[in-house]
């Protein structure tokens, strides 16, 4: 089995070493920097991200030209922040996907589209909804590379898709199963970063526990709210692909949406936080694209109002947050 994984992160790392523990798998791994793919080469780990983790080359041959490395495999799996993903499928079309599966491990929207990686997918390379499927957590990297016991699910409109990816993820630390709610699961890996945003403000700003706890609780409510409208399906977002995804990004010290909340409540910038982190937080791009859309379809998501008007309106983080005080349950 050959699968192509696009990215060169720590999540991208982790989901290459949770896919080398299957056995008589090939993956082709795909990144843009050149040095890095060179040390990885020589040296047989990623020089920047989750160092630790030992890349078999027996299993695993990175690559530099992405051409390459979609060639002759039959899953590929996208681990790039969304923001970046037109830039790292450049020069590909829809041939390039023709007959394959494709996984998106990206909990972000293509930003100035306001579309979710599976629709794009679909506008840009034809790439029906039947052959796609995304990774759903809650899994942060870092526990994966520590080898400490992690669940994902993979959700595709095709059950029996989800079930063959989920069963090639599973192994002695992971446990993979598959749903049907591609678009549930799309849009609450999407929204779970901007609550942990919204979580890592206010913990900046000196909010304890108690309000935390209430933060997440109406959190849930406004996902409900929003999922079920705009992709109204049978689902239970208690089950850990939602409720457990958004727990663990929203607390996790591993969280990287909640460090950089976390930073813009204790009085960064934007762009200092972001060049301190040196990691891309989905969550900040996320946002403008949910709020446009919770505009257009006049759905009220007060969390969501507060961290847009927090990073991109830049109003007064102590008047935003008595604000929001006053509309939580």
């Amino acid at each position: 089995m050959k699968v192509t994984v696009i990215g060169g992160g720590s999540w991208a790392t982790a989901i290459v070493k949770i896919l080398s523990e299957y056995s008589g798998i090939k993956i082709k791994w795909w990144m843009r920097n050149h040095d890095a793919v060179e040390h990885i080469r020589k040296h047989h780990h990623n020089p920047k991200y989750l160092s630790s983790v030992e890349i078999h080359p027996s299993k695993v041959k990175p690559y530099f030209n992405i051409k390459e490395a979609f060639k002759g495999s039959e899953w590929v799996v996208l681990a790039v922040p969304a923001a970046f993903l037109e830039n790292a499928l450049e020069g590909l079309s829809s041939q390039h996907f023709e007959n394959k599966k494709v996984v998106s491990a990206i909990k972000g929207i293509v930003p100035e589209k306001h579309l979710l990686v599976s629709d794009y997918l679909t506008e840009e390379f034809q790439v029906p909804l039947s052959a796609q499927a995304i990774i759903a957590g809650p899994c942060h990297a870092e526990e994966v590379a520590l080898e400490k016991q992690s669940y994902l699910t993979i959700a595709s409109p095709d059950i029996e898709l989800a079930n063959s990816f989920a069963k090639i993820l599973t192994c002695r630390f992971v446990n993979a199963s598959g749903i049907d709610d591609l678009y549930g699961a799309e849009y609450v890996a999407v929204i779970k970063n901007i609550v942990a945003l919204a979580s890592g403000i206010s913990h900046g700003l000196g909010a304890g526990d108690n309000f935390q706890a209430v933060l997440i609780s109406n959190a849930m409510l406004e996902i409900e709210r929003f999922v079920n409208y705009i992709a109204p399906a049978q689902r239970q977002l208690n089950a850990s692909a939602y409720l457990g995804d958004l727990l663990v990004t929203a607390y996790s010290q591993f969280s990287r949406n909640r460090s950089f909340g976390n930073m813009i409540g204790r009085g960064y910038t934007v762009k200092t936080a972001q060049l301190e982190m040196n990691m891309i937080a989905e969550g900040y791009y996320a946002v403008k694209s949910i709020h446009k859309i919770t505009k257009d379809w006049d759905i009220e998501l007060p969390i969501i109002d507060f961290t847009y008007n927090v990073l991109y309106k830049k109003n007064s983080l102590k008047k935003e947050f008595n604000l929001l005080k006053t509309k939580l349950i």
